[in-house]
């Protein structure tokens, strides 16, 4: 494991580099800009190569910094799962809440897709910063170097944007510092190491919270089957409107927050079924929304509960609240542009189709 003092030695480094040179190129390709009309068309679904023991898994950090108790446990994870691990060029920069400035940012990720010694991307952390990157990721170099992508929370942005721009599947399941439980890993081996088609993710809440955030409920009664798309709400409200917003029409749609007020769960709902074609999606499956209940001293609001079923629950779509994603324990891993179904009476997520070949 790595000392603490080296640790923060690479922190600081990266940190005084980082503001001596915020304009300094890597040498890596820019986009000009995603403006070119064939990127705004269906594109064709690619599947990256899928991970195998002994692979080198890319370390990037596109949004916020991260701790150094953070960064072991992304590395005895990596260990655990058999892999081999590489840092992206600049993890561990630091630039007020951001890892680094947008254009290293960039960089690193463009660092990754171009590096024939990677086999896969595992964001560390998320946080708060990719939004700032999407305008100026070089899609053609992604497109032409696919390689797994996973992450969730502000990884969002990036997993919805990279498969709409290049049809490459992505990846919403844990960050590579998240306390992997046997849930997890059984769920990421089967998703990422095998190109296994009709794999079945069941739903496996932790229930020693008692919190009524975590007790699964049908809100709209139905049978959904379509490709997923989908994420952190926040992230997803924050992209409508741009080129990476999200189109629900015949997708099954997953979503899912954590810390926000019912009024903003409601705020940002109604901005999806104005932007995002919400009323046209095959169904929507709805992870936890941690602590998202108002204060229990606050009389004028509504419930979580009261307000996902106002926001959805007339979209006449099948609407399910509880199953395992978001920031919580037990997290599946979800590939973005999938072809799968959601069985109610079992809480069970089918997936039709390998994501990885």
């Amino acid at each position: 494991m790595m000392k603490r003092k080296d640790f923060n030695k690479l922190v600081f480094l990266g940190a005084a580099s980082g503001f001596v040179s915020c304009n300094v190129s890597s040498g890596l390709p820019y986009q000009e800009k995603p403006t070119k009309e064939n990127r705004f068309k269906q594109k064709k679904l690619i599947k990256p190569k899928r991970l195998k023991e002994g692979d080198t898994i890319g370390l990037i950090a596109p949004g916020s910094p991260f701790s150094e108790d953070a960064y072991e446990r992304a590395l005895t994870n990596i260990a655990r799962l058999g892999f081999k691990y590489k840092n992206a060029k600049n993890l561990f920069l630091n630039y007020g809440y951001l890892a680094g400035d947008d254009k290293r940012r960039i960089d690193d990720i463009h660092q990754m897709f171009a590096d024939p010694e990677v086999d896969a991307i595992w964001c560390v952390r998320g946080g708060y910063g990719t939004t700032r990157l999407l305008y100026d990721l070089d899609y053609d170099l992604i497109e032409n170097n696919p390689k797994i992508l996973l992450g969730y929370s502000d990884i969002t942005a990036l997993l919805q944007a990279i498969h709409k721009m290049t049809g490459l599947v992505t990846f919403h399941g844990p960050v590579a510092s998240t306390e992997m439980t046997d849930y997890n890993t059984e769920n990421f081996k089967s998703v990422l190491m095998t190109n296994d088609k009709n794999i079945k993710i069941s739903n496996k809440i932790s229930y020693e919270n008692d919190s009524v955030e975590f007790k699964p409920q049908i809100i709209v009664n139905g049978h959904m089957k379509g490709p997923l798309v989908g994420g952190n709400l926040t992230l997803l409200a924050a992209i409508a409107g741009t080129p990476y917003q999200l189109d629900a029409k015949d997708k099954l749609i997953f979503i899912e927050d954590i810390g926000e007020k019912p009024y903003r769960i409601d705020r940002m709902l109604t901005q999806l079924r104005q932007t995002a074609n919400l009323k046209e999606a095959n169904g929507i499956i709805l992870g936890i929304f941690n602590d998202c209940n108002p204060d229990p001293e606050d009389k004028n609001t509504l419930s979580l509960k009261e307000t996902l079923i106002d926001r959805l629950a007339y979209l006449d779509i099948p609407v399910f609240y509880g199953f395992s994603f978001g920031h919580i324990k037990e997290m599946c891993t979800l590939p973005i542009g999938i072809e799968g179904a959601f069985v109610m009476e079992k809480q069970e997520l089918v997936l039709f189709e390998n994501a990885v070949i």
